[in-house]
């Protein structure tokens, strides 16, 4: 397993840069064309109308987040990604190029940090601890780290299988997100909870985390 961990993570490395163009069609595939709607699941959580997405990928939330008229900025650094979200959120959006851990922003700039279906990089304690310093009071981390497939359709069922041999719908996942994502988020002075959300026969996964 750890073998297949490693591996894993290198192909998702390069799905993630070079073979970014991909990406939507990879993702639309193995959601069975849930992947936006899992992606906007999120919206309802977020609090105030500033709102940072960190690994903005290819730009959907950052789209859905400007049709409702609210202030959202994108944070990834990836290149080939920032050239996908210019082309799917608009010459308006507001992209920039840094890494989660060193966030370019003044303290207390933003309503809400929000993150879907992120990479390693937002367990990190130091992207933690930025975005505690950016929220303002009573602001707000949303996280969608992971959504799996429970319909009985036949597609359903081969999307389910690829989700458990990707290790993205895990047997025990609430104890592994707690291990994860929430113990870290508490260390990192937030309040912790954990949602599960039905959407199409597919349950997604929602940590919101409130400052303290």
């Amino acid at each position: 397993m750890h073998i297949i961990s490693r591996f894993m993570r290198f192909f998702f490395h390069h799905f993630y840069h070079s073979f970014a163009g991909t990406y939507d069609f990879v993702a639309a595939t193995v959601s069975v064309g849930r992947w936006t709607n899992w992606i906007e699941s999120a919206i309802p959580f977020m609090r105030g109308t500033r709102i940072l997405e960190l690994g903005h990928g290819p730009g959907h939330l950052q789209r859905s987040l400007r049709d409702r008229s609210l202030f959202a900025v994108g944070l990834d650094e990836s290149l080939q990604m920032a050239r996908l979200a210019k082309r799917h959120a608009g010459g308006r959006a507001n992209l920039t190029r840094r890494v989660a851990q060193s966030l370019p922003f003044a303290a207390q700039t933003f309503d809400t940090v929000v993150s879907t279906f992120p990479s390693e990089f937002i367990f990190d304690s130091r992207t933690l601890s930025e975005a505690q310093r950016v929220l303002r009071q009573r602001g707000r981390v949303v996280l969608l780290p992971a959504a799996w497939i429970v319909g009985r359709k036949t597609i359903d069922r081969l999307a389910a299988w690829l989700f458990r041999v990707t290790g993205e719908a895990p047997v025990n996942v609430v104890d592994i997100i707690t291990e994860r994502a929430v113990r870290p988020l508490e260390r990192a002075g937030f309040e912790t909870e954990i949602r599960q959300i039905e959407i199409d026969s597919s349950v997604v996964l929602v940590v919101l985390a409130d400052k303290r």
